[in-house]
């Protein structure tokens, strides 16, 4: 049975593993090698990770990883953008233990985090055509707003997100 806990600075490779994995796994037929090359090495690095593992409330709230058996199969992570307003900021799992429930579980976490911390509505950012993550995220009642330039793509890259919302109660 897996659980949904803060990371730990033990998680750190770990938390790297599986959001190298996960991101690799969800977008080869989306973006280009060199675009993944890139995002993983700025974002999944150990040394970021590692500054990130804590909470830096209210716009950073830590990470949090699910575990199963000693092994963290997930991670994700959140905060506020501005009073009132949260944002699921990344969220992966290991690509071997997808459909088991391990990405609600951490949705619900982080979702719990943000309205602890004042949030009413949740914001996630999902790549056009990410035919893995928009599912989910209607399924779990986020409605696509607006579609515009993915973060972190270049000026000249044609990469594009759709920002979805859900009220919070």
């Amino acid at each position: 049975m897996a659980i949904v806990r803060a990371a730990t600075a033990a998680d750190v490779d770990a938390i790297c593993d599986v959001c190298t994995r996960g991101y690799r796994a969800t977008y080869p037929d989306l973006l280009t090698p060199e675009y993944i090359d890139r995002v993983v090495a700025e974002f999944y690095r150990p040394e970021r990770v590692r500054t990130e593992i804590g909470a830096a409330p209210p716009h950073w709230l830590g990470y949090q990883v699910a575990e199963e058996d000693g092994r963290v199969l997930g991670a994700a992570g959140g905060g506020l953008t501005s009073p009132g307003t949260g944002e699921l900021f990344v969220i992966y799992l290991d690509p071997d233990h997808r459909r088991r429930g391990l990405g609600t579980l951490l949705l619900d976490r982080v979702t719990e985090q943000v309205v602890e911390a004042g949030a009413t509505r949740m914001w996630v950012s999902v790549l056009d055509g990410n035919t893995k993550g928009i599912p989910f995220y209607r399924a779990r009642g986020f409605e696509p707003v607006e579609r515009k330039h993915a973060f972190g793509a270049r000026a000249d890259e044609e990469v594009y997100s759709w920002r979805m919302v859900k009220p919070l109660s």
